[in-house]
């Protein structure tokens, strides 16, 4: 099935460009709320599920061990901007664990922002493992794995013992079995399995409640979400979606973004866990769907509706920063979420 468009793009007062989607919200008990376009095809999740990836670190023990700090188990769950802040807090969840940085094996990136990139350039570096996105992530395997005692060299591969701690997870929160011709390679070298949108939304219902957890994991999910609302800005940091709402909406949700247009959310006050994915893979219409759902859901302080009225309805800007057009939800989605709840 085509799914609907659910986002314009409007340059003066003509629509530029569609975006296609889907999207899900599940309740605690694992009951659909909403559910837009085809909810149960697969779907890769890429960094949208970090928090569900660092839970055998906490839930093992190997964070305790380890004395991470709530930043640094924020990081664990980030998709961050490879700040200065970032990439040193990576380096010393790896020290912690007896590592350096040539123990990481997710590749080099350049930090997102140009001011970072530029002061790299200036001191004649280059980018490493820390500046990647996901070196947080790749510090919480390698520490998992110093503390299960086992090799950490080649920790990204489908059959070593942290992966499989961590497919194990997944399988048991999504409620799917996660076989190899569902699995792809992630960006960061890691595997990533396709599951349908309704089972991640489900896992982070789940997640941010405890809702049908063993104790042990209801704690250590507990622990993550409050690590990522304390410390938010380790999550992304700077200009960012997930840092800016999380700021905002202290404690109320559980946001993050994954590449190709996904995006995963948990709303505890409401036992609700959400999953959407714009099938172009464009972040800036995923956003304007998370959003949209947010401000849809919730009774929103003053603080929370301007934050999130500049985030449902973004301007498209000329290279003078002046407005040209906006990035708006459809009428469609619009109707069909208020319908739902």
């Amino acid at each position: 099935m085509d799914n609907p468009i659910l986002v314009d793009v409007t340059r003066g007062n003509v629509i530029e460009s569609r975006h296609r989607g889907s999207l899900v919200i599940v309740d605690a008990a694992g009951k659909r709320v909403c559910g837009i376009g085809d909810i149960e095809a697969r779907v890769f999740p890429r960094s949208a599920i970090k928090a569900l990836q660092a839970l055998p670190l906490v839930e093992s023990g190997a964070a305790e061990a380890l004395d991470y700090t709530d930043a640094e188990l924020a990081l664990a769950c980030a998709s961050h901007n490879g700040e200065e802040v970032h990439a040193n807090s990576a380096r010393v969840m790896l020290m912690k664990a007896g590592l350096g940085e040539d123990a990481l094996e997710c590749g080099p990136q350049w930090p997102k922002r140009m001011e970072d990139a530029a002061k790299l350039i200036l001191q004649d570096e280059t980018p490493c493992g820390l500046h990647n996105n996901c070196s947080g992530k790749h510090a919480g395997f390698l520490g998992l794995a110093k503390v299960m005692g086992v090799e950490t060299r080649g920790y990204v591969e489908p059959d070593h013992p942290v992966q499989r701690e961590v497919r194990n997870v997944m399988e048991q929160l999504t409620g799917d079995t996660l076989s190899e011709d569902v699995c792809g390679t992630d960006g960061c070298s890691i595997p990533t399995y396709a599951s349908p949108l309704a089972s991640f939304a489900r896992a982070f219902a789940a997640f941010s409640t405890g809702e049908g957890l063993e104790p042990l994991r209801a704690e250590a999910a507990q622990q993550l979400y409050d690590a990522c609302i304390n410390e938010p800005y380790m999550v992304a940091g700077a200009d960012r979606f997930c840092t800016q709402v999380m700021e905002t909406f202290r404690g109320r949700v559980f946001v993050k973004t994954g590449a190709e247009g996904v995006f995963c959310a948990a709303v505890p006050e409401l036992g609700y866990g959400i999953a959407l994915k714009c099938d172009d893979g464009a972040t800036r219409a995923s956003e304007v769907m998370m959003a949209t759902v947010l401000e849809t859901l919730l009774d929103l302080g003053e603080e929370e509706a301007v934050l999130l009225d500049s985030l449902v309805n973004p301007p498209v800007l000329t290279r003078r920063g002046v407005q040209a057009g906006h990035i708006k939800p459809r009428k469609e989605l619009l109707s069909a979420l208020k319908a739902a709840v």
